[in-house]
C-alpha cells in the first residue's frame, strides 16, 4: 500500500501503465519489457494495478527480503512509538535524562546510516554490473572534468574502476594507503558518472599528504529530482527557497543547481563542511518544507547521493 501510494499520482487507488512506468523504471529493463512486465502483474486485466496484484507478484520474488521488509516494519513501529514517547517526556525530564535521551537518539540514527550506507553500496555495486555487461570492453580515452564555474586543467584518463571486492583491489605493490586513495576515486567516479549518465572512468592522481590538523574531507550531496512537466513553475519557487535557505546555512561551502535542456529534471550539488552539518540542515524548517513540497511536485521519487571528497580538491578548485 505505501508503494502504491508513493507511485499512484493521481490519487485514484490503482497504477497506470505511465505511473507503474515512472515509478519503477531504473533503465534496467526496456520501455516493451516494463510493458510486458505490467501486463503480466495486470491479473484481473484491467489495464490497471491495484495493491493485491502488486503484492501477489512480488510476494513470489522477496527471499531473503521478506524477513529483511517485516524486521523494517516492525522497526518503523518502534521507532514512531519511540519519538512519540520523547516528544512527551523529553521537555520535562532532567539534564542527564536530557543526556542520555540525545545519546540513544544519535546512536540510533548512526545504526541506520550504517544500515543505509550498505544498501547504497550494495546498489552501486549492481549498478556498475550492469554497466560493465552493456558496454562491454572499452578503448581509453582523454576526458576533462570541469566543476561547475570553474576552469580546471587536470585531465585525467578512463580505465576500469576498482572495488573492495574486485580481484585487483588491493593491487599488487599499492600500500594501505594507496588503497583507501583508491577507494576514494571510484566513489568519486561513480558519483560522476551517474551525474553525467556517461561512462566516466577516473584514475587515481598523485597521492596529497595533508596536515594532521587539517580538514581532510569535505561532503558532497548530489540530489537529482524529476518534476510533473505541469509543476515546474511551482517547483522552481520552492527550489529558490530552499537554495537560499541552504547557502546561508553555516557550513554550507556551495549550492549548485542545473537543469536538464530536454527534460523538467534537475540536479542540486551540495558542498558541506562535514555529515553533521549536512544532517542538522536536513532537519531545518526550510528543508522540510521543500521536502514535503516534493511530494506533489516530482515524478518519481528523489535520488540522493552522498560522498565525501578531499578537502584539498575543494581548496584547489577555489583557488
Amino acid at each position: 500500500m505505501q508503494i502504491l501510494r508513493r507511485a499512484d499520482k493521481n490519487d485514484d487507488g490503482k497504477l497506470s501503465f505511465e505511473e507503474f512506468k515512472a515509478y519503477f523504471a531504473d533503465g534496467l529493463l526496456s520501455g516493451e519489457e516494463l510493458h510486458t512486465l505490467f501486463h503480466t502483474i495486470d491479473t484481473h486485466n484491467t489495464n490497471n494495478l491495484d495493491t493485491e496484484e502488486l503484492c501477489e507478484y512480488f510476494s513470489q520474488h522477496l527471499g531473503e527480503y521478506e524477513n529483511v521488509l517485516s524486521a523494517l516494519e516492525d522497526l518503523n513501529l518502534s521507532i514512531l512509538k519511540a519519538m512519540g514517547k520523547t516528544k512527551k517526556d523529553y521537555q520535562e525530564a532532567s539534564n542527564l535524562e536530557q543526556f542520555v535521551t540525545r545519546f540513544l537518539l544519535k546512536e540510533t540514527l548512526n545504526q541506520l546510516q550504517s544500515l543505509q550506507n550498505s544498501l547504497e553500496c550494495a546498489m552501486e555495486t549492481t549498478e556498475e554490473q550492469t554497466r560493465q555487461e552493456r558496454r562491454g570492453p572499452a578503448k581509453p580515452e582523454v576526458l576533462s572534468i570541469q566543476w561547475p564555474g570553474k576552469r580546471s586543467g587536470r585531465r585525467v584518463h578512463r580505465h576500469n574502476s576498482f572495488s573492495p571486492n574486485s580481484p585487483q583491489f588491493p593491487g599488487p605493490g599499492l600500500s594501505e594507503e594507496d588503497n583507501q586513495w583508491m577507494a576514494q576515486i571510484n566513489r568519486l567516479q561513480k558519483l560522476i558518472d551517474r551525474l553525467e549518465k556517461k561512462d566516466l572512468k577516473l584514475e587515481p592522481l598523485e597521492e596529497e599528504v595533508t596536515a594532521g590538523n587539517t580538514k581532510s574531507h569535505i561532503l558532497l550531496v548530489q540530489r537529482q529530482m524529476s518534476v510533473i512537466a505541469e509543476d515546474v513553475a511551482a517547483f522552481q519557487v520552492a527550489l529558490k527557497r530552499y537554495a537560499d535557505g541552504a547557502a546561508s546555512q553555516r557550513g554550507c561551502l556551495r549550492i549548485s543547481i542545473q537543469k536538464l535542456s530536454n527534460e523538467p529534471r534537475y540536479m542540486i550539488y551540495e558542498f558541506w563542511e562535514d555529515s553533521s552539518v549536512w544532517n542538522s540542515h536536513l532537519q531545518t524548517n526550510y528543508s522540510k518544507t521543500f521536502q514535503r513540497s516534493n511530494v506533489d511536485f516530482l515524478e518519481t521519487p528523489e535520488l540522493t547521493s552522498t560522498m565525501l571528497v578531499p578537502a584539498s580538491w575543494w581548496t584547489l578548485n577555489n583557488n
